[in-house]
């Protein structure tokens, strides 16, 4: 059996950087001193002209990014999440969300996979925060391909994009024939006793859960819902009403990102149970980000076990 690839979504942002540079140079990249980690710094070597490293001052970044975008300029402006989306958060909402301008937030090292950094750096509530800013694009790529098609289609949007990368190298789930579509989320294997919306890595679980389902003659949906705002609410309602359970599985806090965005539309239009997979009201924790993975049930088996709870809720 051939070895499964894996790549971080980062690593597919600082590439996707330099191939949107060969079409195109009417968009400058601004970083925050961390462009070995963000991997904007594949770019500044292929690109020093159209790249600024605007040291440790996020909130500075995105004023700056502002500025530029004001002037007609896109915008790709890259840190960590916890400081993207945490630090910079009234820069973000007030500088680039309010006049709606034309910036791309690139934040890497999102959730619990950061690892051994710990709870400080584990930005679990980035998705959540930017979804109440009106107007904010959310994307959440499942591993390097989406990534890398997410970063060339925030490119063709106008106004402010929220793109969610992680520190960690996960299974390549796609491959080359994928499509990547802002706003729409993908149906991935049929089922009709529950769906499994999932996003970032944990569609590679829910994948691998869907396999422990069948074995037990359970029928699992699986959705890979890249696009975190605006949500698909036509995949979702019909995943409702065609399969009357739904379980969500996301690599952030139960609170406010993919699993309550799910509920937000279940209740509005077609009742049935959700249940969610993700970070429980805590902080993280410094250890290896496999073994956290486990620690805070972010893992295949855990997803399957919730899916038999919604299943059993709806009777």
């Amino acid at each position: 059996m051939a070895d499964v690839v894996k790549i971080a979504t980062r690593e597919a942002y600082g590439k996707a950087l330099c191939e949107l540079a060969e079409t195109r140079n009417d968009f400058i990249v601004l970083d925050a001193d961390l462009a070995g980690a963000t991997k904007t710094g594949v770019f500044k070597k292929a690109h020093p002209e159209m790249f600024y490293n605007c040291g440790i001052a996020e909130g500075n970044m995105m004023s700056i990014a502002a500025g530029f975008a004001a002037t007609g300029k896109m915008v790709f402006a890259s840190s960590f999440a916890m400081f993207a989306a945490g630090r910079a958060f009234e820069q973000v909402r007030n500088s680039i969300g309010y006049p709606h301008l034309n910036v791309k937030i690139g934040a890497s090292h999102a959730g619990i996979s950061v690892g051994e950094d710990g709870a400080t750096h584990q930005c679990c509530e980035d998705i959540a925060l930017m979804r109440t800013i009106p107007g904010m694009t959310i994307l959440n790529p499942a591993d390097a391909v989406e990534a890398r098609q997410a970063v060339l289609a925030a490119a063709e949007i106008e106004g402010p994009v929220y793109m969610r990368f992680g520190r960690l190298a996960v299974p390549v789930v796609f491959d080359e024939t994928y499509k990547f579509e802002i706003g729409k989320g993908v149906e991935l294997k049929a089922g009709t006793d529950v769906t499994i919306i999932a996003t970032g890595l944990m569609v590679k679980e829910a994948m691998e859960a869907y396999d422990l389902l069948a074995a037990e003659g359970i029928s699992a949906r699986i959705i890979n819902m890249a696009t975190i705002k605006p949500i698909d609410r036509e995949i979702i309602e019909k995943a409702a009403r065609e399969t009357g359970a739904i379980v969500t599985a996301e690599e952030h806090s139960v609170i406010g990102g993919l699993g309550s965005a799910v509920a937000e539309v279940v209740t509005e239009t077609c009742p049935v149970p959700v249940v969610k997979v993700g970070v429980y009201d805590q902080f993280g924790m410094s250890g290896p980000a496999n073994d956290l993975l486990d620690i805070f049930g972010l893992r295949a088996k855990d997803i399957a076990a919730k899916a038999k709870e919604a299943i059993a809720a709806k009777k």
